[in-house]
């Protein structure tokens, strides 16, 4: 069941989860589970290096998501920028056909996921729990911070430097963000935004380029008040309200124990959808380029913390780096119960 993208965001939004049971599970990490798959991520592109020589895992990725029961998976151009692949020695071109490549295998796994369900092949699980046949799913194209593609870990501390301004953001990102949006994708995920001046280059962006189909913006934080860079999530959070075409707010790459007091001060600014998937609990050092485990009030399982979120307020969950099948396998399990 393939939604289309309504006259008005919001009740594009609305239709969705209506459809989902009231919540919606987004898919779990992507890098992790293709070094998994024997992928080796040891490049400026990250995961995005997989669009040039593996993609065949790319699809294997999500498809395992969603045989899991996620009803978003996120396509694998989170790294992905033009300024990124030239500097590989790509073309313009080129580098917007692998931008466009990376949409187009996230629904091609969707594809698959609903030839086979139409077979009969996957109405049960392994665990004995129902997949529905016409479970709503739709590809989110991933859009990274400049942070990412730097690759040097400041996508976790949101300090770039005082040259980088507003109008530097949104002319890094204008075309890449142009590509993706008429590449076939539901709606655009603008992920581990780490400061408010990058989500206001996002926010005047979808306005000043006429985007037409919906978006996401999720931030990072560092506690449970602020972002990565020091700025308060409610102020970062206000900055959707700005944009008719952004259906939703929320954080990700953050431990769990922070995510709850960030559901609650989210609800304060705006009644946008909240969505939430955090990483593992663990902290990326990025000159090491390794997740190393939290030297603070150590994470509790993953998925006990499911149910206090969605009771917070959060109305689609799923997680981020160091997630994988079988953390969503378990998110799904908690949500179609309830």
């Amino acid at each position: 069941m393939v939604l289309k993208t309504a006259d008005h965001p919001s009740a594009f939004m609305k239709s969705f989860l209506s459809q989902c049971g009231g919540s919606a599970v987004i898919d779990g990490g992507l890098a992790t589970e293709l070094e998994r798959h024997g992928a080796n991520l040891n490049d400026p592109l990250w995961s995005a290096k997989c669009l040039i020589s593996s993609p065949h895992l790319i699809r294997r990725v999500h498809l395992d998501y969603l045989e899991a029961g996620a009803n978003i998976i996120i396509s694998s151009s989170y790294q992905a920028t033009l300024q990124g692949f030239e500097a590989k020695g790509f073309s313009k071109k080129e580098g917007e056909s692998l931008l466009e490549k990376s949409v187009k295998i996230a629904c091609e796994a969707r594809d698959l996921y609903y030839e086979n369900a139409t077979k009969g092949s996957w109405d049960i699980s392994t665990d004995g729990m129902l997949t529905p046949k016409n479970r709503p799913v739709l590809v989110a194209a991933s859009v990274g911070s400049y942070g990412a593609y730097l690759a040097d870990g400041s996508e976790y501390s949101g300090v770039y430097g005082d040259n980088v301004g507003l109008e530097t953001l949104k002319d890094f990102h204008r075309r890449r963000v142009r590509v993706l949006a008429e590449s076939g994708a539901d709606l655009i995920a603008f992920e581990t935004i780490p400061n408010k001046l990058e989500a206001q280059a996002y926010a005047e962006l979808l306005e000043e380029e006429g985007i037409n189909i919906p978006a996401w913006f999720s931030f990072s934080c560092k506690d449970g008040t602020h972002v990565a860079n020091g700025d308060s999530i409610e102020d970062c959070a206000l900055v959707s309200n700005s944009c008719d075409r952004v259906v939703g707010v929320g954080i990700n790459c953050t431990p769990p124990r922070y995510i709850h007091g960030l559901i609650q001060s989210i609800q304060t600014v705006t009644n946008k959808p909240i969505l939430v998937y955090p990483n593992s609990g663990e902290t990326y050092d990025g000159n090491k380029k390794e997740w190393v485990p939290s030297t603070g009030i150590a994470d509790v399982d993953f998925v006990s913390y499911v149910g206090k979120w969605r009771d917070a307020g959060a109305s689609l969950i799923g997680g981020c780096c160091r997630t994988t099948p079988n953390t969503i396998r378990a998110i799904s399990k908690i949500l179609s119960k309830n």
